[in-house]
């Protein structure tokens, strides 16, 4: 599908990805925003939306999946399209303007932001082969909504950030939590270990380590059971569980964005104090670019979405400032235009 041209494309729905969209609006410059997952948020959303960010201004402290939303919102107030399980692969130069082109569909655009943090990423899969039918329904490597689980018996696999936080957010919730990984050593926040250990010790988390899943036993539609294997003694024992969370990490892949002639280092794009990329018309900002003294913060991304969609604006159209001034006394607000 050809779709309209417009004068800015995003390349990444994450908090800068969402950032730059709204800013975009906000100058009355036309946008979209492309994301190879099936929902906005990047990491946030399929990472940790349950989890609370301190450090991003004017919230105490907010839920990933809240500030994710509130993004959505402020963006929403221009109406421009976001694209999602659009999977970029490739980038056509024409005269005045690219074509970003994914597995479906062809987006021309006059300039481009990219903010796709550390590129098109999905979660480790389970590599026994009993486990690949039940992806979707029985095994989820990502938790959206935590009430599905109500009631569950709940076998979190890992030893990392994500499988402590859900075997910490999803007690009480879930009729039982069991913690498998395959060693004794975890890579986890302290205190998020300190306190499953408290609930292991107390007898409301089960942890087994050393062990890995050897087999799952049905009745139907559901997972009914599990067989866990332990790597140093090769004994098994079985265990009753309705839903397994393999929480492995997640492997990224920049993609096509490795044959733009951009300059990259680290599989980070470097860019100057303007968010140009080198490569005219394209900028970058957020976890994706490098330059001298970056901070990989979300409140560092917000800054460079706004310097990136500032410097595309006046790219693409010359007689508009790159500096559009505070939006308390924009018309585009209805407030008086200075």
């Amino acid at each position: 599908m050809e779709h309209d041209i417009k004068d800015l494309t995003i390349l990444g729905a994450g908090p800068t990805g969402l950032f730059a969209l709204f800013y975009a609006g906000m100058r009355g410059a036309s946008a979209q925003v492309l994301d190879a997952l099936p929902q906005a948020g990047g990491q946030l959303t399929a990472l940790y939306p349950e989890k609370y960010i301190f450090d991003v201004a004017g919230f105490p402290k907010v839920l990933a999946k809240d500030l994710v939303r509130s993004l959505e919102e402020q963006a929403a107030q221009f109406k421009q399209p976001c694209h999602l399980n659009q999977h970029v692969i490739g980038l056509e130069r024409n005269d005045d303007h690219f074509v970003v082109v994914t597995a479906t569909d062809r987006f021309p655009t006059r300039s481009l932001v990219i903010a796709a943090g550390i590129g098109a990423f999905s979660p480790r899969r389970l590599p026994q082969q009993a486990a690949q039918p039940w992806y979707g329904r029985g095994i989820f490597d990502r938790v959206i909504d935590p009430d599905q689980f109500a009631g569950k018996k709940i076998l979190i696999i890992g030893g990392g950030d994500s499988a402590f936080d859900w075997a910490h957010q999803l007690h009480g919730l879930a009729d039982s939590i069991t913690l498998m990984h395959r060693s004794d050593r975890f890579r986890a926040h302290a205190a998020t270990v300190s306190d499953v250990m408290r609930a292991v010790e107390s007898g409301r988390t089960k942890l087994f380590t050393f062990h890995e899943l050897h087999d799952i036993h049905s009745t139907g539609e559901y997972i009914e059971r599990v067989t866990l294997r332990d790597v140093k003694a090769k004994t098994t024992l079985e265990i009753e569980v309705d839903v397994i969370l393999p929480m492995l990490g997640f492997v990224s892949d920049l993609g096509a964005l490795t044959e733009w002639k951009l300059e990259l280092v680290n599989d980070e794009i470097v860019v100057n104090s303007q968010m140009e990329t080198g490569q005219p018309g394209i900028y970058a900002a957020g976890d994706i670019c490098t330059y001298p003294g970056k901070l990989k913060l979300i409140a560092s991304g917000f800054a460079e979405a706004a310097t990136a969609v500032n410097q595309a604006v006046h790219y693409v159209y010359p007689d508009k400032k790159v500096n559009p001034g505070h939006s308390s006394n924009l018309a585009i607000f209805g407030q008086s235009d200075d």
